[in-house]
């Protein structure tokens, strides 16, 4: 039996935001959200393997905009379940004023990005990560 545990699956790694390539350490430089300017700093390396974890030369353009296309999709995510819980007869009424789902929808799915947004810039960045830099990439 080995000594070393073995490395997590690649879904509980990437939530717990933990090294793509060892899956071991934790690649923050803050485990917690706050301050805000420090919300996706990373480390240089990984403490565990060594990886190299800051690939990108100065967070120019084309980083931002991959990084903002992953947190758009992960927005979708959330929206689609909500507007599905506020819609009850399964077709929005936009003009009615009856029915007010359309703007709880709309509060609701607000509040929710606003306060997921920190993490959701996290996991934008993790999903950069895993797609750039393999399991057991600090071995080669």
């Amino acid at each position: 039996m080995s000594s070393q545990t073995p490395p997590k699956g690649i879904l509980s790694a990437m939530f717990g935001m933990r090294c793509p390539s060892c899956r071991k350490s934790f690649v923050f430089k803050n485990r917690s959200i706050f301050p805000f300017s420090q919300t996706t700093a990373l480390k240089e390396t990984c403490e565990e393997c060594g990886q190299k974890l800051i690939s990108e030369k100065n967070n120019g353009a084309g980083m931002n905009y991959a990084l903002t296309m992953v947190i758009f999709l992960l927005n979708i995510i959330w929206f689609v379940p909500l507007y599905k819980y506020f819609d009850p007869h399964k077709e929005l009424h936009w003009y009615d004023s009856a029915d007010q789902s359309v703007w709880w929808y709309l509060g609701t799915s607000t509040f929710v990005v606003v306060v997921m947004q920190p993490w959701l810039m996290r996991m934008s960045r993790m999903v950069y990560l895993y797609l750039y830099v393999g399991f057991g990439a600090s071995e080669n």
